[in-house]
């Protein structure tokens, strides 16, 4: 099952994320951080992406969060800072939230349409449950120029799946991340 914006915003109420719920999805409301980020309450910090304070990986987590990202079915994931795409090249580019999600949970990343309109493709679009961290986006530009990405832009798409019976958390080498990863892999 995939979460709707009625879920989505009712979990992120629940971990704290935001500060108020009501029927049109809080889609006016303004962005809270999780827990303390050290941001003032009510206003998130959009300098710098820090760690909430741990949730045990009981809950979903989504900080910086922002009203107008939350879609019909989905939370669109900003860029963290500016960059270009160069043409058929990967561009791994930081997400300006750090996500956890709890054992329950999963996420798909899709791009969003106005970018793929302009060749911007996504490679490694899955999340597993139990990660934390603000993701990697790797970011294929198909198209015939540069795509300039600006800080906050919403890029991809974060599609949240329920678990049925899932008991294992992410543990791997990604986790906790901060700004963009660069492969692990030997």
């Amino acid at each position: 099952m995939i979460l709707s914006a009625h879920e989505i915003a009712k979990r992120l109420y629940e971990s704290g994320c935001i500060n108020d719920r009501s029927d049109s999805c809080i889609r006016d409301t303004p962005a809270n951080g999780c827990h303390d980020t050290g941001a003032p309450e009510g206003v998130a910090d959009t300098n710098t992406t820090t760690n909430p304070s741990p949730a045990g990986g009981k809950d979903l987590i989504i900080s910086p969060f922002s009203g107008e990202c939350l879609q019909p079915a989905s939370y669109d994931l900003r860029v963290a800072h500016a960059t270009v795409l160069p043409p058929g090249a990967c561009t791994l580019v930081p997400t300006l939230e750090w996500v956890e999600l709890p054992a329950d949970l999963a996420a798909t990343l899709r791009c969003r349409s106005s970018f793929g309109r302009k060749g911007v493709l996504i490679a490694a679009g899955f999340v597993d449950p139990g990660f934390r961290g603000q993701l990697t986006l790797c970011l294929i530009n198909m198209g015939a120029g540069d795509v300039h990405l600006y800080q906050h832009n919403r890029v991809v798409q974060m599609i949240i799946h329920e678990v049925k019976g899932g008991n294992r958390l992410y543990d791997g080498r990604y986790q906790d991340s901060h700004g963009a990863i660069h492969s692990k892999e030997k």
